[in-house]
């Protein structure tokens, strides 16, 4: 059995910066890392923690080393991708236990009995993201080393649209080159990402692959085409993804009401 824990979408700042003018990142994602050690007797072992992108929300030196700060009580292997708001080296630096030295950050590595592979759809400057020839041609060969094993594909940007027409706008470019790669895989594959802020669910090539929720903010599932632009507060938690001859994926919150009462 192996598990992996899936925090996207952290936003950490440089000391005394706040998201927005209002948004504490910060205190948010410490909350959220001391609600998953108090529950770690209840979900069980945990094998690594996947950062799915967004880290940052200044790609600032110091927010990366807050962030680790932050996910250190936690004891665990971390794994990073970079996401629009993420800056590579700043984040290469912070991460160079598992990161590349140069170029793009793909990377894929074995936890137990899992491929762990990470995808690097950031066009710096820019907030909508893309796979290039470079890492559609790594994902081909990393798919080729797993060779049917259990696969957990990770990129920032959504593989498909969210509904949500201002994130949409700034979704994967190409995400029909994802589909293509991945169809025929013979093995079981689950892709996860961040970007939306909310928990997604759709099928890429006959894969399940989902979204992971912030544990910040959230952007309201409003599908009109005026809909305002913008976050709304919510500490919406992160996913455990558990890999036990097959794939189970769970939300975890970072709170819980007053309970369990008996039936």
């Amino acid at each position: 059995m192996t598990t992996i824990l899936q925090i996207s979408d952290t936003h950490i700042m440089k000391e005394g910066a706040l998201v927005s003018r209002r948004l504490d990142t910060f205190d948010a994602l410490s909350r959220l890392v001391g609600h998953i050690g108090d529950i770690r007797d209840q979900v069980g072992p945990i094998d690594a923690v996947l950062l799915s992108g967004d880290v940052s929300d200044d790609g600032s030196n110091d927010s990366y080393v807050r962030a680790k700060a932050l996910l250190a009580p936690l004891d665990l292997p971390t794994y990073v991708i970079p996401g629009n708001h993420d800056a590579r080296d700043p984040m290469r630096a912070a991460f160079a236990d598992h990161l590349p030295h140069n170029g793009r950050l793909n990377w894929a590595h074995k936890v137990g009995d899992v491929y762990l592979i990470g995808l690097d759809t950031l066009v710096e400057g820019q907030g909508g993201g893309t796979l290039t020839p470079e890492t559609l041609a790594f994902l081909s060969n990393a798919l080729s080393e797993a060779d049917g094993a259990a696969v957990l594909l990770a990129l920032h940007h959504p593989p498909f649209a969210s509904g949500i027409d201002f994130m949409d706008t700034i979704g994967l470019s190409n995400a029909h080159d994802l589909s293509d790669t991945v169809t025929g895989y013979n093995g079981e594959l689950r892709i996860v990402c961040g970007h939306i802020h909310n928990l997604m669910v759709a099928n890429i090539a006959g894969h399940t692959a989902m979204s992971a929720p912030s544990p910040s903010s959230t952007f309201p599932y409003d599908l009109r085409s005026n809909a305002p632009v913008g976050f709304m507060t919510l500490e919406g938690g992160c996913l455990l993804h558990r890999w036990n001859s097959g794939f189970r994926s769970v939300r975890i919150g970072p709170v819980s009401g007053a309970g369990p009462y008996p039936f």
